[in-house]
This record gives structure tokens, sequence and C-alpha cells, in this order.
């Protein structure tokens, strides 16, 4: 059993404790003050990319695909490409659809036209005027699919990494039994 002279000590040590935190939680405010800013948040330096992400913003990426494939590494993108859409694409011949058309022999294949996987009407209607999966087509298509494809299924946001996009450009070439020509320079 407690006496009250044992609780009074005990409830004076924690009284004093939470006194002492708050003391200090005062003094450090008086010496770290923060002014208030004059506008509540701030600017998001993603937001010029967000505009520029925008569906329907098929801005032609900066550095041409014949430099990307000439730098690139087609083990680095074998690497990228599995980490990033291998939940949904097959790599390999006759491996099949999954949430994704497989990917194997991509390369100056028609658009849209994997048997047994139903595309987003959009990339039927951009199949009409592009035609095929060139280099270039790819390329814009793997740094915006929104951009490239207005209202495409592919919920990926984009690889803006030139080199990365390259690396995955010459992995995907590889992905053939007789891989495409490199574009010319």
């Amino acid at each position: 059993m407690m006496d009250s002279f044992e609780f009074n000590k005990i409830a004076g040590a924690v009284l004093g404790a939470l006194l002492f935190l708050m003391g200090l939680g005062i003094f450090s405010n008086a010496v770290f003050h923060a002014p208030k800013p004059k506008i509540a948040g701030y600017d998001l330096p993603a937001a010029e990319a967000a505009v520029a992400a925008a569906p329907g913003a098929a801005a032609a990426p900066a550095t041409p695909v014949a430099e990307l494939l000439a730098k690139a590494d087609p083990a680095k993108g074998a690497a990228t490409a599995k980490a990033a859409c291998g939940v949904c694409h097959n790599f390999e011949q006759g491996a099949g659809v999954k949430q994704g058309p497989t990917l194997y022999g991509i390369v100056n294949r028609p658009i849209a036209s994997t048997p047994g996987f139903a595309y987003s009407s959009s990339l039927v209607e951009k199949a009409k005027t592009d035609k095929q999966w060139t280099f270039e087509a790819l390329n814009a298509f793997i740094v915006n699919p929104k951009g490239y494809a207005n209202n495409t299924k592919m919920a990926y946001a984009g690889e803006k990494a030139d080199g990365r996009r390259g690396d995955i450009l010459a992995y995907l070439r590889s992905l053939d039994a007789s891989p495409a020509p490199l574009p010319a320079k």
C-alpha cells in the first residue's frame, strides 16, 4: 500500500517533468522562431511536369531515338523493363498476355495487334495513323503513355530519363528472333 507522501512525490515528479517539457517547448519556439509564410503552401517542382504530362500533350522527346540507342545497354534495359513493366507484360515468346500485351517482338509490330488483348479505343485509333511500333513511336509512348494515346488503359506514368528509356528500347529491340535494324543518325 502506498502512503500519501509517496503518491505526492510521484505526482510531483510527473507534473514537474511535464512543466519542464512545456517550458522547453516555449523556450525553443522563442529561440527558433519561424516566420509565418505570406501564402500558405508552396509550389511543387513537378507542377510543370504535370502540365506537360497532361493527356493530349504528346510532346516529342528531346533526344533523338538514334542517339538514345547508340548509348543504350540492353542488359540495363532488361532490368529496368522487368522491374517497371514485368508486372503487367510478358517478355518471352509465346508467353501470352497478362494485364498488358506481350512485349516480345514489339518493335515494328502493328500497334494494337496482339491477339487476345482488348486495347483501349484511343490506342486502336492511334493505330490507324501510326500503323506500327517504330522506335520513335515506342519512345513517345514510353515517355508519356497518356500523352501518346489519350485514355489508354496503361497506368504507367512514363520514363522521363533518356538513358533508361534508351536502355528499355534497346532491350525491346533484342526481344526478337531477328531484331529490327537500328535507326540511322
